[in-house]
């Protein structure tokens, strides 16, 4: 099962979840100037609501085009976020998710690291 993100709308939200590339639940609702703040009770109520747990996703799909920078921002860090929190793919747009050889899945755009990064900076007093 794949999450689905659009935070595209400034005063509009959708999630789901699709399952062959076909939504089974869907959700929408209104957040002017709230979608940072709903986003993830939403999600995580959508999750309970339909008995699916973190563990079911294979990954995040994430609408990467139109609406302000904002708004756009919210969805693309709270599903890279969530990608790397359960270590599954994200990507971006509506293209189709399909399986390698592996039969892992595979998505066109990697939205973030697939592996921790650390970073140091060192300080001189």
């Amino acid at each position: 099962m794949i999450l689905y993100i659009n935070t595209t709308a400034n005063s509009l939200v959708e999630i789901g979840i699709k399952n062959k590339n076909k939504f089974i639940f869907k959700k929408k609702f209104s957040s002017r100037r709230t979608q940072a703040e709903r986003l993830l009770p939403s999600i995580a109520k959508l999750l309970k609501d339909n008995k699916i747990k973190l563990s079911d996703l294979k990954g995040v799909e994430v609408a990467n085009h139109g609406g302000s920078f904002t708004s756009l921002r919210i969805g693309v860090v709270t599903a890279n976020g969530l990608a790397y929190a359960l270590s599954i793919p994200a990507r971006g747009g509506e293209g189709e998710a399909r399986k390698t050889k592996s039969g892992k899945l595979s998505f066109d755009l990697v939205l973030g690291p697939t592996k921790p990064v650390a970073g140091v900076i060192p300080l001189a007093f």
